[in-house]
């Protein structure tokens, strides 16, 4: 695989292999999603009195939008915990990403503002040694591939970004 893993390719590994191959073979179909830009909006506008110590992290190609480096605590905010699992795994794989780079100890916190729910997230041996290197394992072998993955219909099908390119 040329291109680093992302979390992205976390994300479409583990909720579609048709959009993980299409994503990375360069189609970025989240730019005219109505979905994603809520998803957005959501984020900017939950925690308007949260305290400024929230910084960015750019860790090359993992790019964390909300890091308390006092607290080490990684933030994300979701429109919704219907993909709660996916939520988990991207947050373990910037925990992971974090370690690799020499920052160790951090948790991580996913917020849901809608349900006034939260989750914390904390990287196991097992994720590290295992579950982690077996993701990216696998997103080679799919983005290597020469053929898009044939289509399986789930049940979030419809709201997704990618849905005009497997259905129309």
């Amino acid at each position: 695989m040329n291109a680093p893993i992302t979390a992205s390719h976390i994300t479409y590994l583990l909720s579609c292999h048709r959009k993980l191959w299409l994503h990375h073979k360069q189609m970025r179909m989240e730019d005219n999603s109505a979905n994603v830009a809520i998803g957005k909006l959501i984020d900017k506008t939950s925690y308007k009195r949260r305290v400024s110590r929230w910084k960015q992290l750019d860790l090359d190609s993992v790019k964390i939008d909300h890091f308390d480096p006092r607290a080490k605590l990684v933030k994300e905010t979701k429109k919704s915990p219907k993909l709660e699992r996916v939520h988990i795994a991207q947050l373990k794989y910037y925990l992971y990403r974090m370690e690799l780079e020499g920052i160790a100890g951090v948790r991580g916190l996913i917020e849901y503002p809608r349900q006034k729910r939260t989750r914390e997230v904390e990287l196991t041996r097992t994720d590290r040694e295992a579950i982690i290197p077996g993701w990216e394992a696998e997103i080679e072998r799919i983005t290597a591939m020469e053929n898009c993955p044939e289509l399986v219909v789930k049940s979030y099908c419809k709201q997704c970004a990618f849905y005009e390119l497997c259905y129309v």
